[in-house]
This record gives structure tokens, C-alpha cells and sequence, in this order.
């Protein structure tokens, strides 16, 4: 009964009689112990996803992804938020190698992984370079953002902007220091570019704040450049807070095109990240891991979405 029920009957059992097993458990009601089945393979077939918060629509797309590629191989996800300030973060588990067979660590640094140092991880959206060590290499799913940076700088270039300012997270993350190094370069390498910054938290009343400081300058920049599109939000509130209007008198660009993009009015220009196919890389290098297998590194490139909040410089401004 356990070769048919387990699918391990074929050339071991005949057609006929798996047929009438399948049939029988059928009529009886019969489900397979996972429990035991656990036990038994030393497997949980459950891996944790962490995030850095369970409110952000972006990584509800994430774990869409993860969880869609890890049921089509029988395991289960279990998300586990930790912010990005808390440090190495705490099993939920006793025994944690004992309760899942894997990690996603999506967006955060990598010594927050650290206190799971028996369990296999993939980082995802994390730094290629800074993380694992020789013993222990931790294989990384990325986005390419640095050229989603170069891809806003030459478009707010086509239409004609040289003072750009960078309204940055002030979050201590691989994701936004490649998205500011980018920009930086990107923006001085153009003829006459000019490039100032400002940081802040990544929630709206900090980007307003932060990106007013860029605002108020004698030579405000004729575009605003956000690393996401709350802080873009932010800097919509500053602008209309100084009589300025979006894209009239600065443009704005945002990074990542969550649902709030199409909520802004006007609609935000932005880079669209596919965090839906990160959760579903990251869940297919772990499976690899898992096997045994050495998954080679993933960058997935973003989509530049042009929509109302980019336009000309005012006459004169540029």
C-alpha cells in the first residue's frame, strides 16, 4: 500500500492491483500521515520566507511566487516578518532545523540569517558579494536595479533634465545602496548633470520631509528621483505643499510600480520590479540547494513604465 499511495509502485507493483489500492483508499477515506511521512524522511517540506514587513504589497507578491513553485513540489511557506533594524533575527522555531528544510531571506541583510546557521538559504533582492563564506555560500536571487537607476536616468535625459535630485531610503540595505550608486554615476556622466541627495525613512511623511530639503534649494532639481514609490508619494506631498506642480514644474519617478504607482495622480512614472518571479527564482534555488545542487546566481532585470509624473523641464529650469 505505501508504494501505490506514495507513488514509488511503478515496475514494483502491477497496474491492476495499484489500481485497486488507489481504489480502496479512496473508499475508505485513507490519507497519508504527514506527520510520519516527516519523521520518516527527515523532512518537513516547509520553508520560511523573511521579510522585512508583511504590509508592503511587494512582498505579498514575493511570497505569491515562493509559495506557487513550493506547492508544485509539495512544501509549504511559512512568511516570518522581521524589520530591517532588528538585527539577526530569531527562530519562531525550538529547533529550527528540526521544523523547516529551508530559507528565503528577501530584502534583508545577511546576518539576519545567521542564527540558522544548520539550515540551507537563498537571499533574495540581497548583496551577491557580502554575504556566506566559503563553509557556508548563501546563492542570491537579485534584481537588476542599478540598471532600472541607468534606464530613469537616460529616460528623464530624453527629456531634457540635468539637475536630479535622489530622494533615497535611508535604509541599510544592498538594494538601495546599488540603486544610489547607480543614479549617482549615471547622473554625472551626463554633459552638465548635476546630482544632490537627501534621505529618509521609507514612509510618506519622511520622504516629504526629505525631499522638501531638495525642494527649498536655490537650484531645485528639475526632477526628483525616489528609490520607491511610497517615498515618491512623499515627494508629490512636498511639491503641491510648495505650489509646485507634478510634472510641470519637477518630475517624479519612483522604483518597484506597486499598486500605489496608478493611485498617484498624476499616475507615477516608475521601474517595475517582477517580484512575483523573485519569490518563484528564489523557491527553485532553494529546491537545488536542497537536492544537493549549486544554483547559479539570478538577476532579473526591471521595466521602466513611463506614465504622467515625467515631462519636459519648465522652460528656462533644465
Amino acid at each position: 500500500m505505501s508504494l501505490v499511495l506514495g507513488g514509488k509502485s511503478a515496475g514494483r507493483v502491477s497496474p491492476a492491483t495499484a489500481q485497486a489500492v488507489r481504489d480502496a483508499a479512496e473508499r475508505l477515506g485513507y490519507r497519508p500521515n504527514l506527520a510520519a511521512r516527516t519523521l520518516r524522511l527527515g523532512s518537513t517540506r516547509t520553508v520560511l520566507l523573511i521579510v522585512p514587513t508583511l504590509t508592503a504589497p511587494f512582498f505579498g507578491d514575493v511570497y505569491r511566487g515562493a509559495a506557487r513553485v513550493a506547492a508544485e513540489h509539495g512544501f509549504g511557506i511559512v512568511a516570518y516578518p522581521w524589520p530591517d533594524d532588528a538585527g539577526p533575527a530569531d527562530s519562531p522555531f525550538a529547533a529550527p532545523h528540526e521544523a523547516i528544510d529551508g530559507i528565503l531571506a528577501s530584502s534583508l541583510a545577511a546576518d539576519v540569517a545567521s542564527e540558522f546557521r544548520d539550515t540551507p538559504v537563498v537571499m533574495l533582492d540581497s548583496d551577491p558579494e557580502g554575504h556566506g563564506s566559503a563553509a557556508r555560500p548563501m546563492p542570491a536571487v537579485l534584481f537588476d536595479v542599478a540598471d532600472g537607476m541607468r534606464a530613469v536616468t537616460a529616460h528623464l535625459a530624453d527629456l531634457g533634465h540635468r539637475r536630479i535630485g535622489h530622494v533615497a531610503a535611508s535604509i541599510d540595505q544592498w538594494t538601495f545602496h546599488a540603486r544610489g550608486e547607480a543614479l549617482a554615476t549615471a547622473v554625472r556622466a551626463l554633459p552638465g548633470g548635476s546630482y544632490t541627495r537627501t534621505s529618509g525613512a521609507l514612509d510618506v511623511g519622511s520622504a516629504r520631509d526629505a525631499a522638501g530639503l531638495l525642494l527649498d534649494r536655490p537650484d531645485r532639481p528639475t526632477a526628483l528621483v525616489c528609490d520607491d514609490d511610497l517615498i515618491a508619494a512623499g515627494a508629490y506631498k512636498a511639491a503641491r505643499a510648495r505650489g509646485l506642480d507634478v510634472p510641470g514644474d519637477v518630475s517624479v519617478t519612483g522604483f518597484d510600480d506597486v499598486q500605489l504607482a496608478t493611485a498617484l495622480e498624476p499616475e507615477l512614472t516608475t521601474v517595475r520590479l517582477p517580484a512575483e518571479a523573485l519569490g518563484a527564482e528564489g523557491m527553485t534555488a532553494l529546491l537545488t540547494l536542497l537536492k544537493g545542487g549549486d544554483p547559479r546566481p539570478r538577476s532579473l532585470p526591471g521595466e521602466l513604465i513611463i506614465r504622467a509624473s515625467t515631462a519636459p523641464p519648465a522652460r528656462g529650469s533644465g
